[in-house]
């Protein structure tokens, strides 16, 4: 438990974000939890929440949780069960998955907020921009800002069909590819629409990435999905 005199200490120690320990990369970035604690309690906004709990009918398939991803390996360490996103982003993705259900469909999840930890390990894996995220810059997955995501049919789960199915390299997966039958362009302009109207903007390269339009103001982070988990079980 965080008491009110170790909260102070760490308002006066770390009082803004730059003061944050730099990765070995060169960049700020939130590892102690008893810091998010504090920044928290300064700005509500700043919490990280369950989008399981936030978000009623949401379906994850979290693909770096186990190995049907890109790298064919599990990127994230234990049991992963859920996913986190900061309190704002968590809510505007709950109203897209309102207006959609109003259409019989709803959203399915393949990753949100990601450690800053496995970003590095990704980088160190692969070592090309174009895949993964330069630890340099970090990602708005570090932030627990971005989200990659598609569409689903009610009441079967069934995804919508879109022009590439998740993490797909090729020019075929941006949104200027247009050599597509109507309907992909459809579906794809039908998730885009309605992600921008809430307040998210897109990725050009990736049609299932968005990202919260305002995120510089949020930290990168590298607090684990354990220690997520048992901070919002003390709350």
């Amino acid at each position: 438990m965080c008491t009110l005199q170790t909260i102070f200490f760490y308002m006066v120690a770390f009082p803004q974000a730059p003061s944050l320990p730099l990765s070995k990369y060169g960049v700020p970035v939130l590892s102690d939890v008893k810091f998010y604690q504090t920044m928290v309690l300064t700005d509500s906004n700043k919490q990280m929440v369950d989008v399981k709990t936030m978000i009623p009918g949401i379906v994850l398939d979290l693909r770096y949780a186990g190995s049907n991803n890109f790298m064919r390996r599990p990127m994230y360490p234990g049991r992963v069960n859920t996913t986190w996103l900061r309190l704002p982003v968590a809510r505007a993705l709950a109203a897209v998955q309102r207006e959609l259900k109003e259409r019989g469909m709803g959203l399915k999840i393949f990753d949100a907020y990601r450690p800053y930890s496995v970003t590095e390990k990704f980088w160190e894996l692969v070592l090309n921009e174009k895949y993964v995220a330069d630890p340099k810059k970090g990602s708005g997955h570090n932030r627990g800002t971005a989200v990659d995501l598609t569409i689903i049919m009610l009441p079967g789960k069934t995804e919508l069909a879109m022009p590439t199915g998740f993490d797909n390299f090729t020019d075929t997966a941006h949104h200027s590819f247009m050599q597509l039958p109507f309907t992909l362009m459809e579906n794809r302009k039908l998730l885009k629409d309605i992600m921008e109207k809430h307040g998210f903007k897109k990725m050009d390269t990736e049609w299932w990435h968005y990202s919260w339009a305002d995120d510089q103001g949020f930290e990168l982070m590298d607090l684990s999905f354990s220690e997520l988990k048992e901070l919002n079980a003390k709350r």
